[in-house]
């Protein structure tokens, strides 16, 4: 996709959360408004898969390219006592869980995930609230991990699963998720990235592994990722919308 349109995408989106902010999230609350947001979406996904290169790459920069000061959105610390209790412990007994639609569940240890091949990129972030960062991420390929684990052929989506809870719901669906399907999990961009610009990933920016989907806008860019589910439809997940913004009214398609 052209930087131009990914300025337009972003700049959109920055205009959308501000009339979110303004008041206008009641019409998030409108199922016919919603409904017809959804349906947009939908054509605007298929339209994607159907004349875009799945393979094309998002731009990557230099490293004199990075932004001083990559600012750290949502969750910077999450305060749950999984989190809490695995961070005092130096997260020596972390295990990335990986199940769901896979013939070998894997529970790997920070060592294994590190092992596994990795990409380097330096990529833009650009966010819905309207700005945009440079950085250097390294991690390991998404499409290796899965391999390894072995998708079974119903699978169709991969659900990130993390630490952070962002409200406290009776539910259970203000812990943070995310999902994309299996174009954007073999994309070779997408990693699970463990470090940040040379150093070893920050807690604000998701340690220990953050998901980077560069194609995708970044509430899609899961941080503190405890889990991986394969699956075959998200609807019985949080609020069954594919992730934890999508479930209160963003697109869950966030394409740029």
């Amino acid at each position: 996709m052209s930087l131009n349109r990914r300025h337009w995408l972003t700049a959109a989106g920055a205009t959308v959360t501000s009339l979110w902010l303004a008041g206008c999230d009641k019409l998030a609350t409108n199922s016919t408004f919603t409904g017809v947001l959804r349906v947009a979406e939908k054509w605007t996904y298929r339209a994607q898969r159907l004349v875009a290169d799945r393979n094309a790459l998002a731009a990557e920069f230099t490293p004199a390219d990075i932004s001083k000061d990559f600012k750290a959105n949502g969750t910077l610390r999450p305060q749950d006592d999984e989190y809490t209790e695995l961070m005092a412990g130096g997260f020596a007994d972390y295990k990335l869980v990986v199940d769901g639609l896979v013939e070998r569940p894997l529970e790997l240890t920070l060592g294994q995930v590190r092992a596994l091949p990795s990409r380097t990129q330096i990529t833009r972030h650009d966010c819905v609230e309207g700005w945009s960062s440079i950085g250097k991420w390294k991690g390991a390929r998404l499409s290796a991990l899965l391999a390894q684990a072995m998708l079974k052929p119903e699978a169709k989506y991969i659900v990130f699963h993390c630490f952070d809870t962002l409200e406290q719901t009776l539910d259970g669906s203000g812990r943070y998720y995310e999902s994309i399907d299996l174009v954007d999990a073999m994309h070779p961009q997408t990693i699970l990235a463990y470090e940040m610009n040379d150093a070893t990933l920050p807690v604000r920016h998701g340690y220990p592994l953050r998901l980077r989907v560069e194609r995708q806008l970044g509430y899609k860019h899961a941080k503190y990722v405890m889990r991986i589910e394969a699956v075959s439809d998200f609807s019985q997940i949080g609020r069954g919308q594919g992730g934890f913004w999508p479930d209160r009214g963003y697109e869950w398609y966030a394409g740029i």
